[in-house]
């Protein structure tokens, strides 16, 4: 049996409606879940940055480990004056949309962590630009805002085995110890440097060998962002 156009058209546009309102039903109860997931994940890498793993651990146990070495946040801005301090507030600030705004608008988050040493250590996010995309991460200092404890990058889309390893341990372990101030008080930040670091060299660490380009953007990412800080950092700086 055949049908006529008008029937096979109203047929279509009932089918379209009848999947755009099932698709949207199952995003709406996906959502929930997809950002409980984003905050467990926001959580694991402010953890790895002062070096606590949380790897094949179950949800609740992380957020209950971020609980227990988080002990507040708050946010600056870039004349190092404190904005926010509710660290409800501060948690769903993210880098990507406050580097959108004028500098003097950023909010610029905070994470203070007391370590199983009790050691404090203040975490700090970073977002910049890889070779293919977007890189982040976070970077935690000792109390004199200068000695790095650790630090955790990653990207959306760099080059596997290339710029993809500033995600692993052999990339990121360097800079433990390393400091971004010099015996001034200026910021220097971290170079990363193709060839390799000199071992005296406390400011910079070895360029991933091929990933030349990607290395840049983190070097970028470090000195972009922690400039923001500067200004904090120095009014905390004895």
């Amino acid at each position: 049996m055949e049908h006529s156009n008008k029937y096979i058209f109203i047929y279509s546009v009932v089918m379209v409606v009848v999947i755009a309102i099932s698709l949207t039903i199952v995003a709406v109860q996906l959502k929930p879940a997809q950002e409980d997931n984003i905050r467990i994940e926001k959580m694991q890498n402010i953890l790895s940055s002062v070096n606590v793993t949380t790897k094949g651990i179950p949800k609740m146990q992380v957020m209950e480990m971020y609980k227990k070495y988080v002990i507040r946040a708050f946010a600056v801005n870039n004349k190092g004056e404190v904005v926010e301090s509710n660290t409800d507030k501060v948690f769903p600030i993210e880098m990507a949309a406050e580097l959108k705004k004028p500098a003097e608008q950023q909010l610029l988050p905070v994470f203070v962590a007391v370590l199983d040493n009790k050691d404090t250590a203040f975490i700090v996010p970073l977002r910049g630009k890889g070779l293919w995309g977007p890189v982040w991460g976070y970077l935690s200092l000792k109390t004199d805002y200068n000695t790095i404890v650790g630090c955790m990058y990653d990207h959306k889309g760099e080059t596997p085995g290339l710029g993809a390893e500033i995600n692993t341990e052999i990339f990121q372990k360097p800079f433990f110890g390393k400091k971004i101030f010099d015996d001034q008080k200026n910021l220097t930040s971290i170079n990363i440097i193709k060839g390799g670091a000199k071992p005296d060299d406390i400011h910079g660490v070895d360029a991933i060998s091929g990933g030349t380009i990607t290395s840049k953007g983190v070097e970028r990412m470090l000195r972009d962002n922690l400039t923001g800080y500067e200004a904090y950092f120095k009014k905390q700086i004895k």
